[in-house]
């Protein structure tokens, strides 16, 4: 018995003592539970799978009370709204690309007709293939809202779908998420690479002597950031190449027109690695504030849920997050062969969190490690 408390009371002491350690400092409480609160609301909100608000586009060529009732249907699920009426074939093409609708569907002019017949009325389903997730799960609501109706009308005809999936036409998860990964994989390593820049030099004692040379810190943060921006845009041309060549996903836009939004993209992932680095007084700590920061980022980007399911109170969180603007611009350019007058929204808070970063940077530079 002796022996057995003289083996085991050193260790509840050692136990003891470093839950002490851990909960005495404020920070360290912060720590251990903040994140794990955020992280799980975002994950309740962010990450849902469920389908609660589709927005879609009709061309009703038929204008009559069966294609009104059958559109009724739609409306009447609270799934789906309603975003744009069209008047002609053409205007179909045009509100995929801007992205305001997930789907289009076109119902005949000779809808009414075939179904008073007895045949089967088509129903055209266009889908945006950008997000084969969403698509996919939007395409089955419609077989069930088509499968319901014609279980309520009487007489032997009916809605068969015809589907028709654009920019990913056999709706392919890896065309979804394997071009993302150009910009998410890339934001991963640059907040690492930049948050650990700075506190390195500071964690072996050598960031004091770099402050007291000629270089302002202007200077200092270039130097630190373009290093960064290098491997970040290489993190992402390995991306491209496998993407390219070993899942042959095949690319439809300009591919100057891509890096040049990834330099915009990996500048602002950048400036916030930069910013977190200031702010860390050790590795261990900008390892922390970078793990911390990748999560939501990822999570509120519009990588696997799309931005429109989330909150309205998230979908504004994420004007803040340049990975949601970088995800967005490498799908389109790659998938969709989006030009600059497509895209140029997407630079724009992409510049502003750079704008805003990297001058944060350079003042922490002069402030808070001087």
């Amino acid at each position: 018995m002796n022996e057995f408390a003289a083996l085991v009371f050193p260790i509840l002491t050692l136990i003891r003592k470093e839950l002490l350690a851990i909960f005495k400092d404020p920070a360290n409480r912060i720590v251990l539970f903040a994140p794990a609160f955020v992280q799980t609301l975002l994950f309740g909100y962010g990450a849902s799978f469920d389908l609660t608000n589709v927005p879609y586009a009709v061309l009703d060529q038929s204008h009559s009370a069966a294609s009104s009732a059958f559109l009724a249907h739609l409306d009447g699920t609270g799934v789906f709204r309603r975003q744009a009426t069209l008047s002609t074939p053409g205007q179909i093409a045009q509100v995929i690309d801007q992205g305001r609708v997930i789907m289009a569907i076109s119902l005949p002019s000779d809808f009414a007709d075939t179904l008073a017949a007895g045949g089967d009325a088509p129903v055209q389903l266009i889908l945006d293939g950008r997000n084969s997730t969403t698509a996919g799960a939007a395409s089955g609501y419609i077989a069930a809202v088509a499968t319901a109706f014609n279980a309520r009308r009487s007489g032997g005809g009916g809605i068969t779908l015809v589907r028709r999936a654009w920019f990913n036409p056999n709706l392919e998860s890896r065309w979804q998420i394997v071009p993302a990964m150009i910009a998410t994989l890339s934001m991963l390593q640059t907040l690492l690479l930049a948050a650990l820049s700075v506190a390195r030099e500071r964690e072996q004692g050598t960031f004091d002597q770099l402050l007291v040379t000629p270089l302002t810190p202007l200077q200092i943060l270039v130097g630190k950031a373009i290093p960064s921006i290098m491997i970040g845009m290489l993190q992402s041309s390995i991306v491209l190449m496998i993407a390219l060549f070993w899942f042959q996903i095949p690319m439809s836009g300009s591919i100057a027109l891509l890096y040049l939004g990834l330099l915009g993209f990996t500048g602002a992932a950048v400036g916030i690695g930069m910013s977190l680095s200031a702010l860390a007084l050790n590795m261990q700590q900008a390892m922390l504030y970078t793990f911390l920061v990748i999560m939501p980022l990822t999570l509120l980007s519009g990588l696997i849920t799309p931005v429109r399911n989330m909150p309205q109170v998230l979908q504004i969180a994420t004007y803040v997050n340049p990975l949601r603007f970088g995800v967005d611009l490498v799908r389109r350019v790659y998938l969709e062969g989006a030009g600059l007058g497509d895209i140029y929204p997407d630079f724009i808070p992409m510049f502003a969190v750079a704008a805003v970063t990297l001058p944060l940077a350079a003042w922490l530079f002069r402030h808070r490690l001087a």
